[in-house]
């Protein structure tokens, strides 16, 4: 049995978001036994790799070739999010192992460094890396944690409001900030304690996802339960928000009502 994976291009994106833009699509067969992609990175190279959650692998897939190989992660593995370090290999959250997880791009090697035994089942989300090269990562059972790769130590700490921690992201002047889900908020990490800051957006209960920072550090976020984009900048002026939402008209308005976008 084959199942479709469908990678997006964009074209013309620096058009209005009020005017028609070419979308190319172009799909890709997976193999059976690697298939069912959650998250997807694409490495400078090129190569795409992505995490085969259901069948606990890791894929590879060159888009030049459409050539597809899937790496075992082990017995028991159901790798989530899964992100291209900056040492070029792709990094997984291994929910089914309860482990951060790094495959050699080139041997296929895979090392494991699992969460304390007091951290089981922590149902890991996603990763990023800060600049010293620390991997932070999210649990939605309620913790955050950070690993150093270099000398194996690894720290977990309590999210705020428990249950939530999903999304991660770095700025690019290294800030980490993660989003909680269950909680409904996003949080900023201080990289030396581990603490975090909850930031509000202005929806009550959005259900902040994920979260993603532009080139100037502002961090934008995908809220599940109002559906939902809002953006928070930590510039000078304390922090501002934005909300952006489609409207029964099925306009995409911010939370001054101004019109961002519209359908077609």
């Amino acid at each position: 049995m084959v199942r479709r994976f469908a990678l997006v291009v964009l074209a013309l994106v620096a058009l209005p978001l009020a005017a028609s833009a070419e979308i190319a699509i172009q799909k890709y067969d997976l193999p059976k036994g690697g298939g069912f992609p959650h998250d997807v990175a694409v490495g400078a190279d090129g190569i795409v790799w992505y995490a085969a959650q259901r069948d606990g692998k890791l894929g590879r897939l060159d888009p030049t070739t459409g050539k597809v190989e899937v790496i075992p992660l082990g017995n028991g593995a159901a790798p989530h999010g899964v992100i291209v370090g900056p040492d070029g290999a792709p990094w997984l959250t291994e929910g089914g192992t309860n482990s951060i997880v790094r495959v050699d791009p080139k041997t296929r090697e895979v090392k494991a460094w699992p969460l304390p035994p007091d951290r089981a089942s922590a149902n890991l989300n996603t990763l990023t890396f800060d600049r010293s090269g620390r991997v932070w990562f999210t649990g939605q059972r309620g913790v955050y944690g950070r690993l150093d790769p270099k000398t194996g130590e690894m720290k977990v700490w309590d999210a705020p409001r428990g249950f939530g921690p999903y999304g991660i992201a770095t700025t690019p002047n290294g800030a980490v900030y993660f989003a909680s889900l269950a909680g409904s908020y996003i949080a900023r990490v201080d990289l030396d304690s581990g603490a975090a800051t909850v930031i509000e957006p202005p929806t009550k209960d959005q259900g902040a996802r994920r979260v993603w920072s532009d080139s100037k550090g502002r961090i934008w976020v995908s809220e599940w339960n109002s559906g939902n984009v809002s953006r928070y900048d930590p510039g000078p002026g304390q922090g501002v928000a934005l909300g952006l939402g489609r409207q029964r008209d099925g306009a995409l308005r911010s939370g001054d009502g101004e019109v961002r976008g519209v359908p077609e």
